[in-house]
C-alpha cells in the first residue's frame, strides 16, 4: 500500500501548494478519490465565511469506519491496527489487529443499536486510555451516532455542562481508570454528573479497575454483558458483519468541547467526509508515514490530537497506532523511551510540556535506551521553545530525526502549519510552512493584511480547508462571532504569528497572551523561551499586569531547580539578565515569583487566565479550578503572589 497523495520533495510541495490554493476543487477532488464512497460527491466545496456556511464533498455518501477498517481487511487483516501499552508496565500489552478491530467495532455498533441508539443521537464517552475507547468511538461512527469524548480528568460539573449542552442520551464509561500511581473513579464521577440530569437513558460501564461502583437498575449496564449478546448477533458462520450506516458528507461525526473566552464550553462540530480527508492527508504528509511503521502519539483521545492522530488519521491510512494508558514520568521518567525501545517506534508525537518535564530529570533515563528506530519526532499543543527543541533533537532524535513542530487547533481538525518530515526544512521553534489547502495571512488590529516577510500580526486563514469547524453545537451564532466576525471573510485563529525572512511561520501565542509594554508588542511565549534558557529554570509562565508607567508590566512565574538557588534575589537578577541578553531590556520581567508548579489542565496547557488574575491582584474569583492537574498549586501561588 502506498499513498498516492504523499509529497516526496520540496518541489512537489510547492506544486501541490500552488494547485491547492489556485484550484482547490480539482486538488481535493483528486485526493478524495483515494477513499471508499457509497456515492460520489456532486460538488467538491461550497462556502462563505459570512454566515459561515461551509460544505465539502457535497452530496457524497460514505461511512468513515469503512475507510478506517473495512477497506484494509483484505490486505492488512492481521496487521496491528492498535498497540496498547497499559499504565502498569507489568500488565500484559494488547495487539489489536484490523480483523479484531473490525469485530469489536461491529459489536459496539450492534450493542448501541440494541439499546436504541440511532443515527444523529449523541453518545458521551468518558473512559481511560484503553482500546475499548477506540471501539466506542468507531462503534458510534459505524451507526451514525455523534460521539462526544470527554477527557477522563474532567470534574463532574464539567461533564454535566457538556451532557446538557449536547443533550446526550447515552454514556459509555469505565468503573475507573489508571493514571500513574492514581486510580481515577470514573463511574462515580459520572454518577455525580448525572444528579438532576433529565436526558441520559443508559450508562454502559466497562470493567477496568474493579473499583466498587453503584449500578442503577434500568439505567446502568455492564459493557461485558451487552457485548457478549452483541457478539452472537454480529458473528454468523465464522463471519463478522454489521452494515455501516450511510452518512452524508456533511453529517456531523463528533462534538469536541473546548474552553472559550467565556466560562461555557464550546462544542466544536466536525463533519464526516471533510474531516476524514483532512486527518488522513495531514497524517500521511506531515509525518511522512510509511506502511508498517509504528506511530506513537502520546495524547489522550479526549483531545483533538487523539481523535486525529491516534484514531482517524492512522487508521484511515491503514497504519499502526500506539496507544498509551499511562504518564511519561511513572514508574519513572524513562517510560516514553522504554516504549520507543520496546515497540521500535518510528514516529513519536508529543507535547512540549512533556519534553520540558522530562528534560528536568536529566539524561540518565534516556542514555540507556535504544531509540534507533525513531525516524520522525513531532510536537503539538503549544509553541515549543528553542531549548526544548534542541534537547529533543539532540538527545532523542540523535540529530538524525526531523522535528515536525505542528500548529493547529481543535477547530481546524488537523495540522495546518508544519514542516513535512525530511521533505521541507525544519527550523527550531518555527511551525514553518502551511500545508496544501491552508492559505494563511497576517493582519493588523484593523484587519489590514500585512504583506512581505520579517513581519508579525494576527494569524487568519483566507479560505476553507476540508477539516474546518462547521459550527458550535446548538449555537451557530457563537461559531460566527468567535471565528468569522473579527475580520471580514477570514477565519481568525486567535493566535499571533511572526513570518520570518524566509516565509516561515512562528506562532507567538494567543493574541490575549501578547503583552503591550511601553507600546512594544511582546509575545509571552518569546519571554518564556528566554527565561527557560537560564540554566536553573525548569519552566515558566508569563502574563501581563497593569503597570503605572509602561501600561503593562511583565509578571513571570518560574519553576526553579532549587539546588542552583543560594540567593533568591541574585537568581532573579540572573534571569532578568538572561532575558535582556536574548530579547532586549524591554522584555525583562518586572516581577518574578518562584513557584513549585503551574496551574495546568491535564493535557498540559498552562491556565494563564488564572495566573493573569493573580498577577492583577484578583485572587477571590479565579473560576473553576477543579479540572486542573493539581488545584492546590493555585493556593500556593496566591499566597506567594508579589502584589
Amino acid at each position: 500500500m502506498s499513498y498516492p497523495h504523499q509529497i516526496k520533495s520540496l518541489e512537489q510541495y510547492n506544486e501541490a501548494y500552488k494547485k491547492s490554493i489556485e484550484n482547490p476543487e480539482e486538488f481535493w477532488g483528486e485526493i478524495a478519490e483515494n477513499f471508499t464512497w457509497k456515492k460520489k460527491w456532486d460538488k467538491v466545496s461550497n462556502w462563505n465565511f459570512k454566515e459561515p456556511n461551509i460544505k465539502w464533498f457535497e452530496g457524497g455518501k460514505l461511512n468513515i469506519t469503512e475507510n478506517c477498517i473495512d477497506r484494509h481487511l483484505a490486505e492488512r487483516g492481521e496487521q496491528p491496527a492498535i498497540i496498547w501499552e497499559p499504565n502498569n508496565p507489568e500488565e500484559k500489552t494488547r495487539i489489536v489487529t484490523y480483523n479484531r478491530l473490525h469485530k469489536r467495532v461491529c459489536q459496539v455498533a450492534q450493542m448501541l443499536t440494541n439499546l436504541g441508539v440511532k443515527k444523529g443521537d449523541r453518545v458521551c464517552i468518558y473512559m481511560g486510555m484503553i482500546p475499548e475507547l477506540t471501539y466506542a468511538v468507531l462503534g458510534c461512527a459505524r451507526i451514525g451516532a455523534i460521539h462526544s469524548v470527554i477527557f477522563g480528568g474532567f470534574s463532574a460539573q464539567s461533564i454535566a455542562d457538556r451532557l446538557e449542552d449536547a443533550s446526550a442520551e447515552y454514556i459509555i464509561t469505565c468503573d475507573g481508570a489508571y493514571r500513574g500511581n492514581k486510580d481515577i473513579p470514573l463511574k462515580s464521577v459520572i454518577d455525580d454528573a448525572l444528579i438532576g440530569n433529565k436526558t441520559v437513558k443508559k450508562v454502559i460501564v466497562y470493567t477496568r479497575t474493579r473499583t466498587p461502583v453503584s449500578m442503577i437498575k434500568n439505567r446502568d449496564l455492564w459493557w461485558e454483558d451487552e457485548m457478549e449478546q452483541a457478539e452472537e448477533q454480529v458473528e454468523k458462520n465464522g463471519k463478522v458483519s454489521f452494515p455501516a450506516v450511510e452518512m452524508d458528507s456533511e453529517d456531523p461525526l463528533f462534538i469536541l468541547y473546548t474552553s472559550g473566552s467565556t466560562g461555557k464550553p464550546k462544542g466544536v462540530v466536525h463533519s464526516t467526509a471533510g474531516y476524514m480527508v483532512w486527518a488522513n492527508y495531514t497524517f500521511v504528509n506531515v509525518f511522512q508515514y510509511q506502511p508498517g511503521q509504528v506511530h506513537f502519539c502520546t495524547a489522550d483521545i479526549g483531545w483533538i490530537t487523539g481523535h486525529s492522530y491516534i484514531v482517524y488519521g492512522p487508521l484511515s491510512a491503514g497504519g499502526t497506532s500506539l496507544m498509551f494508558e499511562g504518564i511519561p514520568t511513572w514508574p519513572d521518567a524513562g517510560r516514553f523511551w522504554e516504549i520507543v525501545e520496546k515497540y521500535k517506534v518510528d514516529v513519536l508525537y508529543t507535547a512540549p510540556t512533556a519534553i520540558r518535564s522530562l528534560m528536568a530529570y536529566g539524561l540518565d533515563f534516556v542514555n540507556n535506551k535504544d531509540l534507533s528506530s525513531l525516524k520522525v519526532l513531532g510536537t503539538v499543543g503549544e509553541p515549543i521553545n528553542e531549548e526544548a527543541w534542541q534537547w529533543y533533537f539532540k538527545n532523542i532524535g540523535k540529530e538524525k530525526c526531523p522535528i515536525v513542530d505542528t500548529w493547529w487547533q481543535t477547530e481546524t481538525g488537523g495540522i495546518m502549519i508544519s514542516n513535512l518530515a525530511g521533505v521541507t526544512p525544519h527550523k527550531p521553534a518555527h511551525a514553518t510552512l502551511p500545508l496544501p489547502g491552508v492559505n494563511p495571512c497576517l493582519v493588523d488590529e484593523n484587519g489590514v493584511e500585512i504583506l512581505g516577510n520579517s513581519v508579525s500580526g494576527n494569524l487568519c486563514i483566507k479560505q476553507p480547508w476540508p477539516g474546518i469547524i462547521r459550527t458550535t453545537y446548538n449555537d451557530h451564532e457563537r461559531c460566527r462571532t468567535t471565528y468569522f466576525s473579527t475580520y471580514e471573510n477570514m477565519y481568525f485563529t486567535g493566535d499571533g504569528c511572526l513570518r520570518d525572512a524566509d516565509g516561515n511561520y512562528r506562532i507567538t501565542g494567543r493574541v490575549d497572551d501578547v503583552l503591550n509594554v511601553s507600546g512594544h508588542r511582546i509575545g509571552t511565549a518569546e519571554v518564556e523561551n528566554a527565561i527557560n534558557m537560564h540554566s536553573g529554570v525548569v519552566e515558566s509562565a508569563v502574563v501581563g499586569y497593569p503597570h503605572d508607567i509602561k501600561g503593562q508590566g511583565i509578571y513571570a512565574y518560574v519553576i526553579y531547580d532549587n539546588k542552583h538557588t543560594a540567593d533568591e534575589n541574585l537568581t532573579k537578577q540572573d534571569i532578568i539578565q538572561t532575558v535582556s541578553r536574548i530579547i532586549g531590556a524591554i522584555a525583562k520581567p518586572d516581577k518574578i515569583q518562584f513557584v513549585s508548579g503551574l496551574p495546568k489542565t491535564r493535557s498540559g496547557k498552562i491556565m494563564r487566565r488564572i495566573l493573569r488574575k493573580i498577577a492583577e491582584g484578583e485572587t477571590s474569583n479565579l473560576g473553576d479550578t477543579t479540572t486542573l492537574l493539581d488545584p492546590n498549586v493555585v493556593d500556593e501561588i496566591k499566597n506567594g503572589a508579589l502584589l
